[in-house]
């Protein structure tokens, strides 16, 4: 769970220096697809496992 919880950070991180700086609009958009897809990762493999 630990994994997740710090790739959900990472994403986080890069989607907002990608709205920050506005010429990495790119990159705020994979930040924002792989935050989603690592939350959905992680709520699939949370709930397998209760």
């Amino acid at each position: 769970m630990g994994l997740i919880i710090t790739l959900l950070i990472i994403w986080l991180v890069l989607s907002i220096l990608g709205f920050i700086i506005e010429g990495l609009l790119w990159l705020a958009l994979i930040g924002l697809l792989l935050f989603a897809a690592t939350a959905v990762w992680g709520w699939v493999k949370r709930r397998a496992g209760a």
